[in-house]
């Protein structure tokens, strides 16, 4: 839909309706109810969760590109942390106000309305130039009137076919590669990281305080990765430290102390989240614009096939005994895969999106 209708008309529609929907969800009256309501969000939200990269990418110039869209990808921790100290602060009060409060992110809607301009990338493709020209000026570009832009293959926006053809076809294999191995890599092991550390010891408190210190360590990986790849480039960042994220999964599997349990999963929290600020840029860099948000889209749901399949699964092995060290390098081999497949991916720092 963000390539046939916009990224603006996806984010203003999706957040409208997630907001919408999530209050509904607060006055269930059974679970049947609750649970269709939570589901009927999701699919809501999915619009501005797909369409954020692609539409922040459009609206930033090739040479900060990189290195701003890293920084975007802090909303995540943040979020996080946030989300968790707002269910701890309200949960005393029943969970149909910690629904009412989740409901509140529909609010960012007003933001986007007021302050955030359709994607000129966009706005040209849809052969709109004088609309996408006045966006350029608004974002501060000195653009001549009556400028026309090139535009590419406008018939192919919205085709999902078309990422399987020609050259298209190779990249879009990797892509989706990468972003399930990857994803199963970090989220096989932040699912059940609490039980983890159980079998090493620690309390279910102790251990969510854990995760809570863990998430405060990716801020400065995506801080330290969003300084990197404007200076040396998306896969020269993003390798080493997907390597690193796997050395520090193997650390941590084999930890002997809790103070070596603590490092592994800093380094761990560090690397794989500065490499997912890089990845979330260098993502929406490989397509045309008619096919960005449709590109976009098809990494996402890789991401959460991964991220609905893993947590089964390592409970699977869990169940079965396998132990903590066996488990933890299992999930890491998925990094391992998602290192070899971005390898041969092309750079795409510094360039201009097509």
């Amino acid at each position: 839909m963000s390539d046939r209708i916009g990224r603006r008309a996806v984010c203003l529609w999706s957040l409208s309706a997630y907001g919408a929907i999530a209050l509904a969800s607060a006055f269930s009256p059974n679970f049947t109810v609750l649970l269709v309501t939570r589901v009927l969000s999701g699919l809501a939200l999915a619009g501005i969760y797909t369409v954020t990269f692609p539409y922040f990418l459009e609206l930033l110039p090739s040479r900060t590109r990189g290195r701003a869209a890293v920084y975007l990808s802090i909303g995540w921790p943040i979020g996080v942390l946030a989300a968790v100290g707002v269910t701890q602060l309200l949960a005393g009060l029943g969970w149909h106000v910690v629904a009412i409060a989740s409901a509140l992110a529909g609010l960012w809607v007003f933001a986007i309305r007021a302050w955030v301009p359709e994607s000129p990338y966009w706005l040209a493709g849809q052969n709109r130039h004088d609309d996408a020209a006045a966006v350029l000026r608004r974002l501060g570009a000195d653009v001549p009137a009556s400028t026309r832009f090139e535009v590419v293959a406008p018939e192919r926006a919205g085709r999902p076919v078309e990422l399987l053809r020609g050259r298209l076809l190779r990249i879009t294999l990797q892509m989706l590669v990468v972003n399930f191995t990857f994803n199963w890599g970090y989220w096989g092991l932040q699912t059940w990281l609490p039980t983890l550390l159980q079998d090493k010891g620690l309390s279910m408190s102790a251990s969510l305080g854990f995760v809570a210190l863990s998430a405060l360590f990716m801020i400065p990986g995506y801080v330290s990765a969003s300084l990197l790849t404007g200076r040396f480039g998306r896969k020269k960042v993003f390798l080493p430290y997907v390597a690193l994220a796997a050395v520090s999964g193997i650390f941590f599997a084999y930890s002997g102390s809790m103070t070596e349990l603590y490092i592994a999963n800093f380094a761990l929290s560090f690397f794989s989240l500065g490499a997912w600020g890089v990845w979330n840029t260098w993502n929406g860099e490989f397509f045309p614009t008619a096919l960005r948000g449709t590109g976009y889209s098809w990494a996402t749901a890789a991401q959460l096939v991964a991220t609905s399949l893993a947590p089964s699964v390592v409970g699977f092995l869990l169940a079965q005994a396998t132990g903590f060290s066996t488990t933890v390098l299992f999930i890491t081999s998925f990094l391992v895969v998602a290192l070899l497949f971005a390898a041969p991916l092309p750079e795409t720092e510094g360039q201009d999106l097509e």
